[in-house]
């Protein structure tokens, strides 16, 4: 890794000495962002890959400070929901099926074998899977999120959106800060940071981080705390300026976190001899217990190396980033969620239910190499623009096994005779293996008066070979697992996708621009690497697309004491990669299919205003509406609609039925929700601030309203959370030097129960069974407190 970093920053440097000085060069040991002329209380952000103030940036971009972070207690990524409306994620049962979401849209299936939609970047490094993108924030400069396809500039898997991150930097002074955290609930959170010059050229930066958060969810069985989580992390950072104007930054981070999640709570217990496993339990949307003899799992270590290398040449700055990123995920999910150490009795309806299934285990490896390449203009000319190249190599391990039991015969609710044991097992071994390659370029050019045309085109060419294989059974005497009978096989394929941006912006002045967009997006090549895989006859899910259109605005009058940006939206996708369920509760086969299938469209319009009326007081808010919809042909149904499904022909519409009266049920949507996508998400923040002579001190108040929202794209009337508001405060003071400061807070002030995922508990779960429920919950979903002592030097 490091030979090929050594020579990609060469390459950097042969490639800038193509291009002429200019008259003058600027001192690298300031900042990037310090080449933009700014106000007080101006934002720069890297939106578009250069340095410009938000208020310059053409597109829909909310950047979170640190501070503001901070005093939100946002400590991790999937916190960001709270500050950003337009952001949201769909809780899955683990790490790999989670999914972050912009304006509604968002990667809808677990296969690993599918890149996410929405692309997380972290110090210009991109992360290969979702999985990597769920982590904790520590030593954070800014958040920026990128609203809408990105993909001119940040490639194939980022055809809804970007999250990117921007870490500290080493100062050119010691500094030293840290801060604990202790919250109800057993909750405790350690942070520390020094950055210090090591010589007038040199200057290096270590952040660490401790995390221990017990669990929400008692399970009653163990008597332990589950869905909680351990974590600890470190990054160093080593900026030298080499030259007068070639700076390089080398970071070096490792995390891991080890995670008893994600564990679904029973909500709903219609069928009463499912009642009887759950003894004690009361299932209702507040429940907090669980009873299962074996504790899910989600344990992930985190590896990412970096060397950045910029060189200023006055008008223009070469960036290389080579990086190597390595990630390693391992789940267990128990799929029964019993109390029951040996397979029992339910029944022999159609098939006897399987009462055994604590195997149920998969792991994620990744492995990556990247190299970008690019040059852009500093400052705000005539012509504005960034071009370069992108590479990437990738390899994802995808290892899962499985093993389950049925009971075929003897006394209901009893332990089952081991003469009436039906065990079934498979496991399979898949790596996917790719390579992307990309040049881009987008600019901007004053046409005349404040007038300006912008232009983008993104050229890239991936492939990806496929193999694996599975066995069954894995264990002697067992039978093959239904749906999974030993494979392998090997596949290629390969694609070159052109994509690119279009629009005019118009500068009212310095404070106020109008601006209007078209966006080609892509999604790159999709492949199965789950157990069901069919590898002997693997076809690649097809790329996504989207045809994405916005016109907004930005202003602020002259003194700030009202910014304002507002942006109204259509994004229409087509060859959707979904997943679809193709299991059938009667036989027990289970399969998700990942395929091609159907379109969506997002639209609506977002608000973002910061009103100042006086030094000390400010009102953020936000607002976001988007209507995200899907048409889908062949869609499963809701379970509790199966067995009435009718038999028709032609293509019904919205209803759910059978081809004959043999098939699976299905049905074709038009207009269907998109699933954990809410129409409306407002968000109010006032603050307060006071500085004296001896203390300062703030407060805050956070008011979060999401709308309804469905959590399946079955459009099961059974898994909808309704609308809901939550309410967080803060107060804080610091001495007047902010050297010690105390905050505390309080989340989810009225107490509100919500819920971030409700399916069908998998046990006993038939077509004439179907109202049992069982759903995940976020810590915040009750009350607690908590405070925060910092320090800093």
């Amino acid at each position: 890794m490091f030979i090929r970093t050594s020579f990609a920053s060469a390459i950097a440097l042969g490639a800038a000495a193509a291009f002429p000085a200019a008259a003058f060069a600027q001192d690298v040991a300031q900042a990037e962002e310090a080449v933009v002329e700014t106000a007080p209380g101006e934002i720069v952000v890297t939106a578009q890959k250069r340095a410009e103030r938000l208020q310059d940036v053409p597109l829909a971009v909310t950047a979170v400070t640190a501070d503001a972070l901070s005093k939100r207690q946002i400590n991790d990524t999937n916190s960001l929901v709270q500050a950003i409306p337009s952001l949201s994620y769909q809780q899955g049962a683990n790490p790999t099926n989670t999914s972050f979401r912009v304006r509604g849209i968002g990667t809808a299936l677990f296969g690993q074998g599918v890149e996410p939609s929405v692309s997380v970047v972290v110090d210009g490094v991109v992360a290969v899977r979702s999985a990597q993108g769920f982590s904790d924030l520590a030593d954070i400069e800014r958040v920026e999120v990128l609203r809408g396809p990105q993909g001119t500039l940040f490639g194939k898997n980022a055809s809804a959106g970007v999250i990117s991150v921007t870490t500290a930097r080493p100062s050119n002074d010691f500094e030293f800060k840290g801060d604990v955290t202790v919250a109800e609930h057993d909750e405790y959170r350690a942070r520390g940071t020094m950055s210090l010059p090591i010589s007038d050229t040199l200057r290096a930066r270590v952040s660490g981080f401790y995390n221990d958060v017990r669990g929400i969810t008692r399970n009653v069985a163990t008597n332990e705390w589950v869905n909680g989580s351990k974590s600890w992390g470190v990054r160093g950072k080593l900026e030298w300026d080499a030259t007068e104007n070639l700076t390089l930054l080398f970071t070096g981070e490792y995390r891991k976190m080890n995670a008893d999640c994600c564990a679904s709570t029973p909500i709903d217990i219609q069928t009463p001899l499912l009642q009887s496993l759950y003894p004690g339990i009361v299932a209702t949307r507040e429940n907090r217990e669980i009873s299962e003899d074996q504790n899910t799992y989600a344990n992930n270590k985190a590896q990412t190396y970096s060397l950045q290398a910029d060189w200023d040449l006055g008008g223009v700055t070469v960036t290389s980033i080579s990086a190597y990123q390595k990630y390693f995920l391992e789940v267990n999910q128990p799929i029964d969620r019993i109390n029951s150490p040996t397979p029992i009795f339910l029944g022999t309806a159609a098939a006897a239910p399987y009462t055994f299934w604590n195997q149920n285990h998969g792991i994620l490896d990744i492995d990556a190499f990247s190299q970008e390449l690019r040059l852009a203009s500093n400052g705000k000319n005539d012509l504005n623009y960034v071009v370069g190249v992108f590479y990437m190599n990738s390899d994802v391990l995808r290892p899962f096994d499985r093993r389950r039991a049925r009971c075929t015969a003897g006394v209901i609710g009893q332990p089952c005779a081991t003469a009436n044991v039906v065990w079934q097992s498979a496991q399979s071994r898949i790596r996917l293996k790719q390579d992307s390659i990309a040049a881009f370029a987008q600019a901007d050019y004053l046409l005349t008066g404040g007038l300006r045309a912008i232009g983008g085109v993104r050229v890239q060419y991936e492939k990806g070979t496929n193999s694996g294989t599975r066995t069954a059974p894995i264990v002697a005497g067992d039978t093959v697992f239904p749906g999974n009978p030993p494979v392998s096989g090997t596949f290629s394929a390969s694609d070159t996708a052109v994509t690119g941006k279009a629009g005019l912006q118009y500068e009212f002045s310095r404070n106020a621009q109008v601006y209007a967009t078209y966006t080609r997006g892509y999604k790159g090549l999709g492949y199965e690497m789950e157990i069901a895989a069919d590898l002997a006859n693997q076809v690649a899910i097809q790329p996504e697309w989207v045809n994405a259109y916005e016109i907004g605005f930005k202003g602020s009058t002259a003194d700030r004491s009202l910014s304002f940006a507002a942006a109204l939206f259509q994004s229409d996708y087509s060859n959707l990669q979904v997943q679809a369920n193709r299991s059938d509760p009667v036989t027990g086969v289970v399969q998700f299919v990942t395929t091609n299938a159907g379109s969506s469209r997002s639209r609506g319009f977002e608000i973002e205003a910061t009103l100042r009326p006086t030094d000390g007081f400010s009102v953020n808010m936000a607002a976001t509406y988007a209507q995200s919809r899907i048409n889908i042909d062949g869609m499963n149904c809701p379970l509790q609609q199966q067995a009435a499904a009718p038999v028709l022909s032609g293509t019904p519409i919205n209803i759910c039925y059978r081809t004959s009266a043999a098939a699976t049920p299905q049905q074709n949507l038009r207009n269907g929700r998109l699933q954990a996508s809410p129409d409306w998400r407002i968000n109010v923040v006032p603050r307060y601030d006071y500085e004296g002579e001896s203390f300062n001190a703030f407060a805050q108040v956070a008011v979060n309203f999401t709308s309804d929202q469905n959590f399946t794209a079955e459009q099961d009337p059974l898994t909808e959370q309704p609308a809901f508001t939550l309410v967080d405060a803060t107060i804080g003071v610091s001495t007047a030097d902010n050297r010690y400061s105390l905050t505390m807070f309080v989340k989810n002030l009225f107490d509100t129960n919500y819920l971030t995922a409700i399916g069908h508990n998998s046990l006993l779960a038939t077509r004439t069974t179907p109202f049992d429920l069982v759903a995940t919950y976020n810590k915040d979903s009750s009350r607690y407190f908590g405070a925060t002592f910092g320090v800093r030097f």
